[in-house]
């Protein structure tokens, strides 16, 4: 009989295959050895395939990555544009607040002033739908630098070392973002000066 290819020899008082027998010997082997190559191209289409899958997945997570970094850095030039406009709103907020304030009672009910005060609030509700709002402020409050800047500095009966004395200028905020910090007089501890020692003969009548 043949294996793969061979042609075994017959054994002693075994009569040689016919070349039927051995036509189907050889392609036996033949067809073994197809399998095998079969098999391994096989293995190796699989291993090229698992490695093409998972370089998939890493170019899949790297662009997962990347998008999410986009969006990110979108959110956040969209989040730096607004508070840049909103910033150069806030003077004219303050320039609305003082005219307002030093507005004279008796020109209070003409009705241009009742439209000036009217284009004032909306501006502040189209700010406040924006998420902006005002930093509060009260006499007392301890100064906190991250929400307050100290532009005055003095002694102030009644108030003790680092409290508010008064509100100078409105600060805001936008959402936990500080847009501008409260410009504030802030109470200073009063110095205690030693006296000087007197004269051991002041008081005294000489002789």
């Amino acid at each position: 009989m043949e294996e793969h290819g061979v042609v075994r020899q017959p054994e002693e008082g075994q009569a040689s295959p016919t070349p039927q027998e051995a036509a189907v010997a050889e392609a036996e082997a033949s067809l073994m050895d197809q399998l095998e190559t079969l098999k391994k191209e096989l293995e190796a289409a699989r291993a090229q395939a698992q490695e093409y899958l998972e370089g998939w997945q890493r170019e899949r997570a790297a662009f997962a990555n990347y998008r999410k970094r986009v969006e990110a850095e979108r959110a956040q030039f969209a989040a730096e544009a607004t508070a840049l406009f909103i910033r150069k709103l806030l003077p004219i907020m303050d320039d609305f607040e003082r005219a307002l304030q030093t507005l004279p009672d008796n020109l209070r009910h003409l009705t241009w002033v009742e439209g000036v005060a009217l284009i004032y609030r909306k501006l502040q509700l189209a700010l406040e739908s924006e998420g902006v709002q005002p930093i509060e402020v009260k006499p007392g409050d301890p100064f906190d630098p991250m929400l307050h800047e100290a532009v005055l500095y003095e002694p102030v009966p009644g108030f003790e070392d680092g409290q508010i004395v008064e509100e100078l200028q409105k600060g805001y905020k936008l959402g936990d973002r500080v847009l501008r910090p409260t410009l504030v007089k802030v109470a200073r501890k009063v110095e205690s000066v030693p006296e000087a020692p007197g004269d051991e003969s002041e008081g005294k009548t000489g002789i």
